[in-house]
């Protein structure tokens, strides 16, 4: 019923920048908070940043002042901005979203498929 799908991940070099996009399809009808979360081998998934409906933003400790997310509603499209990367940025990368369906009266929470960011040192 809902797919989300990343892209812009690739190979870059530290102190380079990437801008992911999760774009959010199928039978929506509102969603509210949009996440990114990143799993780097041998290790638990963490989470990134997310942002609500509103606007209003939150972000991991060590990706402050580095990373920026934001969201075209319109598109229901989540974008992570990374600036200044670093080689443990290393990781791929996720989207989440909780989405309420046509037809019915909760929110559920939908996973992309992930996009590979690599950081070269």
């Amino acid at each position: 019923q809902v797919r989300l799908v990343e892209s812009g991940g690739g190979l870059v070099q530290a102190g380079g920048s990437l801008r992911l996009s999760c774009a959010a399809s199928g039978s929506i009808l509102s969603i509210n908070t949009m996440e990114w979360y990143r799993q780097a081998p041998g290790k638990q998934r963490e989470l990134v940043a997310g942002i609500t409906s509103g606007g209003s933003t939150n972000y991991a400790d060590s990706m402050k002042g580095r990373f920026t997310i934001s969201r075209d509603n319109a598109k229901n499209t989540v974008y992570l901005q990374m600036n200044s990367l670093k080689p443990e940025d290393t990781a791929v990368y996720l989207c989440a979203a909780d989405v309420k369906v046509i037809g019915r009266f909760v929110y559920n929470r939908y996973w992309g498929q992930g996009t590979q960011v690599t950081v070269s040192s």
